[in-house]
């Protein structure tokens, strides 16, 4: 201890304390002051009170969250219970929304047709693996009165047609495969043809119009349907728009490049056509 009081520590603080000392009698002397020894006191402790009432408040604080630690853990659970009721509130908005559209969709496609006979929206229950042509299934069958070679339409157009069918599922060839050949005419120039679908040179399945004359009267633009013939689609269903007419390597015919009325990826439901006037049983060609 006699060490410190004479070492150069001591001799610093005692310097600092002495400034500070002068400092404050300076200014109280300048201003016309008088000051006690008990304010004295207080200004020159004030520095250590204000520190130790900023260790208390923390304290305070650390503490209240100790003693309130299950309050606090019980009210974050309900906020996160409400976070999750209203995020299921939302999805069943969302549910109930989409049901509407397609219930609207479906009223809208037998104003058109009311002569038809539909099944009820069907919902897409997957797609076919590794298949490029983006054939799907749905989850309804011949319960529902579906059978092979069942036109399958949305209130855009035609997407293809039922090929294998259980009782309580079925799966749907769309105009996007080779395997699948639609008669379509545009109904302003009555021009008709023959619409395939096809693999094109990037790997994406498209369809076009095959075999058309080198004088084709189609024109870029044309608005395509099915012409109806052969009793398997109804007469006068969209198909595509025409956006391209590619000539042959001879230049003897062209192909007419077709973009889908219906976006086949962004699909949720559809409709199957039972029955149509003009409908005639066959197999698939």
């Amino acid at each position: 201890m006699k060490d410190f009081f004479k070492s150069i520590r001591f001799r610093i603080i005692l310097g600092l304390l002495a400034f500070l000392v002068g400092v404050m009698l300076f200014a109280v002397l300048e201003g016309g002051y008088a000051i006690s020894g008990k304010s004295l006191i207080n200004t020159l402790t004030y520095p250590f009170r204000s520190f130790s009432n900023s260790v208390s408040v923390r304290v305070e604080n650390y503490l209240d969250k100790l003693s309130n630690a299950t309050e606090y853990y019980n009210e974050n659970q309900r906020l996160r219970d409400e976070i999750g009721l209203l995020r299921k509130q939302m999805s069943d908005y969302e549910q109930i929304k989409s049901e509407l559209a397609e219930m609207k969709e479906f009223v809208g496609i037998k104003e058109k047709n009311p002569d038809y006979e539909y099944t009820e929206p069907a919902k897409i229950t997957g797609y076919i693996a590794n298949d490029p042509f983006k054939s799907f299934t749905i989850g309804i069958g011949s319960n529902n009165g579906v059978q092979p070679y069942c036109p399958v339409v949305t209130s855009q157009g035609l997407i293809g047609i039922t090929v294998d069918v259980s009782a309580d599922s079925s799966t749907v060839r769309t105009l996007l495969s080779p395997d699948l050949s639609v008669a379509i005419v545009c109904p302003e120039s009555l021009n008709s043809a023959i619409m395939e679908g096809y693999i094109n040179s990037d790997g994406n399945a498209e369809t076009h119009l095959i075999h058309l004359p080198r004088n084709t009267k189609f024109m870029v633009g044309d608005k395509l349907v099915t012409k109806g013939t052969g009793g398997l689609f109804p007469s006068g269903y969209p198909v595509g728009t025409i956006t391209e007419l590619i000539p042959s390597d001879n230049s003897l015919s062209y192909t007419a490049l077709v973009e889908p009325s219906v976006d086949f990826d962004k699909l949720t439901s559809v409709v199957v056509i039972k029955d149509f006037s003009g409908k005639e049983n066959q197999n698939e060609n």
